[in-house]
């Protein structure tokens, strides 16, 4: 066997022309279509229009060209069938070796604000994968590429032996149904939004490696890190590495946990966070108060962890930052003062991920979880609460500065694993209980954590309190105000003791649960 035909149509032509010339040179007849056609021809590669293939023009726009017998003959053809042998020489068709198509670019099409459902579903590929699902299914004999990163490969096997080996057909040709499968995915999720079916019965996803890790959450597990094709700009897969070595399973996972904390801020905000628990939030008049405040909250937790800004870190901040252990600093940018300071520590990692403040435009997106045997899809929580529908069920209404104290809680909390509470004072977290088994617990945290600082402080719970024993709690500590959802048949006994202790308490009618 050896390869003597190829069929080349390409919408990404990067490097086609010298894989064809160099393809040509090895005496390999080009078959081609369209545009890649004249590039070819333009370039002085000898190329033979798919019409003299197949006896018939290409009409319709272009939207039928390949779709004919005398290509489709070629390449799913059993090459040591006799009795496919004598039908390609009854009909006089010729064989096809090698074929080389990347699709019409549906998602670049999509990603573009002003795109027209018409246009979308202009650049539905249809021939292409057509091509590529025949050419991998007879792998077996044919040579099929998707991918540019592979021009070499094929080439240099080409030269070394005529033809590509079968096991690089066999990878080849499973990349190829990797590339369709996804090509496919994205246009029937774009169709499925479109059509007001999120939803739907069969739910199929798609994603790209961005790359390898060293291992999962521990160093006997696999790992890697994926990007959903038009991941928006403000997630973490978009984070450009200005410093340190590469990221790890958890680091990946802390770090978006602190990035959705801080997006919850359109002030100057600073988050930190461990096991994917913030262990301080800090908002202040700028990006250095900010982070003196997050630090401030919980000195011991943010050693190690990972800290998240909504603004540029600027030299002052850089030099706070120095003075401890970090895995993480994620911002939106780094003073040229600042990245010569930070730059100095060998381990820290620095990520620079565009705006951060976008509180007012975050837009819902579906989650996905796997559990063992399945997954479960729901809407991601960027429910913020309206402080106007916020209902006081107290004698006494939280004073302004409470109220404002409240809001941020919430915005907080809502990040907390359940059983979550949180204790905030003056724009900052000052007790955070998380993850624990029941609410009790989680307070009894949160409170023994704040110590003196709890006097005065603001409590937020993600659920309702089902007794009023947490109120109790709270009273004894000297907090003067909660936010909770409201809900519980016993809503009457928290309301009750916080009434006997004069603390004001809103109810949301929202809750945050976060397992």
């Amino acid at each position: 066997m050896s390869i003597k035909r190829a069929l080349v149509s390409v919408s990404d032509k990067q490097g086609i022309v010298d894989f064809c010339r160099e393809l040509s040179a090895l005496g390999v007849e080009i078959i081609s279509t369209g545009g890649t056609s004249t590039l070819l021809a333009k370039e002085g590669v000898p190329v033979i229009g798919i019409s003299e293939v197949t006896g018939f023009p290409e009409i319709m726009d272009g939207r039928v060209k390949t779709l004919h017998p005398a290509v489709h003959s070629g390449l799913l053809a059993v090459r040591d069938n006799e009795e496919h042998t004598r039908q390609m020489n009854d009909l006089g068709l010729d064989y096809i070796d090698l074929v080389v198509v990347n699709l019409y670019p549906f998602a670049e099409t999509i990603a573009k604000p002003d795109v027209s459902y018409e246009e979308a579903i202009e650049n539905i590929d249809i021939g292409g994968p057509t091509m590529l699902r025949s050419a991998s299914k007879n792998h077996a004999f044919v040579s099929v590429v998707v991918d540019a990163a592979d021009y070499a490969t094929v080439l240099e096997e080409v030269r070394a032996n005529g033809d590509t080996t079968l096991a690089t057909r066999k990878r080849l040709a499973a990349k190829v149904f990797r590339h369709t499968a996804a090509y496919d995915a994205l246009i029937a999720d774009y169709l499925a939004n479109v059509t007001g079916e999120p939803l739907p019965e069969r739910y199929t996803v798609t994603y790209e490696k961005i790359q390898d890790l060293r291992y999962g959450e521990n160093p006997h597990q696999k790992a890697a890190f994926y990007r959903k094709p038009l991941a928006a700009q403000d997630t973490l897969t978009a984070a450009e590495q200005l410093h340190g070595k590469e990221l790890s399973y958890n680091n990946i996972n802390d770090a978006n946990a602190a990035l959705q904390i801080v997006k919850e801020f359109e002030e100057p905000a600073v988050v930190a966070v461990k096991h994917m628990n913030p262990c301080g939030v800090g908002v202040g008049a700028s990006v250095y108060e900010a982070y003196q405040k997050a630090y401030n909250a919980d000195p011991t937790s943010i050693f190690g962890g990972i800290v998240a800004a909504n603004r540029i870190i600027d030299e002052d901040t850089a030099n706070m930052l120095k003075d401890i252990f970090l895995e993480i600093v994620l911002a939106p940018g780094f003073t040229d003062e600042a990245l010569e300071i930070l730059t100095k520590k060998k381990n820290i990692r620095l990520l620079k991920l565009g705006n951060l403040s976008t509180a007012a435009s975050r837009k819902t997106s579906f989650v996905v979880t796997s559990i063992e045997g399945g997954m479960v899809v729901q809407e991601s929580d960027v429910h913020s609460v309206n402080p106007e529908e916020l209902q006081v069920v107290t004698d006494r209404k939280p004073t302004e500065e409470e109220l404002k104290q409240l809001l941020f809680s919430w915005k907080v909390v809502k990040h907390v694993k359940s059983n979550a509470i949180v204790l905030a004072a003056d724009n900052m977290t000052v007790g955070v209980g998380a993850g624990q088994m029941n609410r009790v617990g989680a307070a009894k945290i949160a409170i023994e954590q704040a110590g003196e600082k709890s006097k005065g402080s603001v409590l937020a719970s993600d659920a309702f309190f089902p007794m009023g024993d947490t109120l109790e709690m709270a009273a004894e500590a000297g907090i003067t105000a909660v936010i909770q959802p409201g809900g519980s048949i016993k809503d009457e006994e928290s309301i009750k003791v916080a009434n006997e202790y004069g603390i004001a308490m809103v109810f949301t009618g929202v809750r945050h649960f976060k397992h």
